[in-house]
């Protein structure tokens, strides 16, 4: 995946609903350039569908976590490659000992070690460390 491809991957994940055309005038690329890589990514399995946001109440059954990562080396790289990543809600720049903190939303406990899988193979990541979220008691 390149730069446009994660820009594309993250424009979607702000809104999923996004015209092609919507797409291309933010991205200032074509139409045909969008439709492409998106049956590109697709097909490649990178976009598994698309989907809706609820209020966090609303989503009962989804489990949610947060994920430290701590980054060797260009972390604008290790961000642009998370933010294509289906199972990360949100990610945050943050200080102290991790470089980056996630918010993961998956369905299952089999989505959640595939998605911290592929977050630990992302070139730059030294470390991880995943805590499971339970319950608000403010929201």
């Amino acid at each position: 995946m390149d730069d446009l491809d994660q820009r594309l991957i993250a424009k979607l994940r702000a809104d999923a609903r996004a015209s092609v055309a919507e797409l291309a005038l933010a991205l200032k690329v074509s139409r045909g350039t969008i439709t492409n890589r998106m049956a590109r990514l697709e097909r490649d399995g990178i976009i598994s569908g698309y989907t809706l946001r609820l209020r966090p109440d609303a989503a009962r059954d989804e489990i949610r976590a947060w994920a430290s990562i701590a980054v060797e080396g260009n972390q604008q790289k290790v961000i642009r490659t998370l933010l294509g990543e289906p199972g990360i809600a949100a990610l945050h720049d943050t200080n102290g000992r991790w470089d980056l903190l996630a918010e993961l939303r998956v369905d299952n406990l089999i989505q959640l070690s595939a998605t911290l899988e592929r977050i630990r193979a992302v070139p730059g990541i030294s470390a991880t460390e995943t805590s499971i979220h339970l319950q608000s008691y403010r929201g």
